[in-house]
């Protein structure tokens, strides 16, 4: 190539790249407002707002999202995914509970403390105030831990 050549592209290159555009974006479900860590989501927290192809990717829809818990601070706009909320908790740590143990007719019940938190179903330790022991639970409904039997 000649030099006038070269000098024309390398003039055009810069102009070139000056007029590329954005990504484009797309219309999707984003949190109308910020939700904090712990807070119960609801359809109603959600609005349409422009999201990136990527950001969109994993998104979870209002109704799968609803009645769930935000995991941490989220921020209004942004779309929410499956790691950013869990199941409700029923038992936080700190919490006092009643420790059940069942077996056939037999039922025993004691006062204890969570020592972290749980969703229903999720297993969680306990601290049983009666005898000083710690103890693997699972968390059944809000201040209910039930000892399972082996």
């Amino acid at each position: 190539m000649t030099a006038a050549i070269l000098l024309m592209l390398a003039a055009a290159a810069p102009a070139a790249a000056a007029t590329t555009t954005a990504p484009a974006t797309i219309q999707a479900p984003v949190l109308a407002r910020t939700v904090e860590r712990g807070e119960k989501l609801a359809t109603g927290d959600f609005t349409r707002g422009p999201v990136s192809p990527n950001a969109a990717r994993g998104m979870l829809a209002p109704a799968d999202a609803a009645g769930q818990e935000a995991t941490h601070r989220i921020m209004a706009g942004a779309p929410v995914r499956a790691a950013d909320v869990a199941q409700p908790r029923v038992v936080r740590r700190g919490d006092a509970v009643t420790i059940s143990f069942a077996t056939g007719t037999l039922k025993i019940t004691s006062a204890g403390r969570a020592m972290s938190d749980a969703g229903r179903g999720e297993p969680v330790r306990v601290f049983n105030t009666a005898t000083g022991r710690t103890l693997d639970g699972v968390a059944d409904a809000p201040g209910q831990v039930s000892i399972p039997v082996h």
